[in-house]
């Protein structure tokens, strides 16, 4: 299963890890490489959970844009 991932800096100086298609699936490391590892472990514990509380699990249809502001 593959999922999207956002990365961007957070305040503290971690990378931020964040899945669009599971709201709330949010991880950090302070690399890249950390915050991508850390990511997939959350990634597999949330599906996991959902699956166990019969909910359903999301598929991963984001579309990513760039927006001028």
């Amino acid at each position: 299963m593959k999922r999207q991932v956002i990365l961007y800096p957070g305040e503290d100086g971690f990378i931020v890890a964040e899945v669009p298609s599971l709201p709330g699936c949010i991880s950090q490391g302070q690399t890249r490489d950390e915050a991508l590892a850390n990511i997939r472990e959350a990634i597999a514990l949330h599906v996991e959970i959902l699956r166990e509380r019969g909910e359903l699990v999301p598929d991963d249809h984001v579309e990513m844009v760039e927006v001028a502001a």
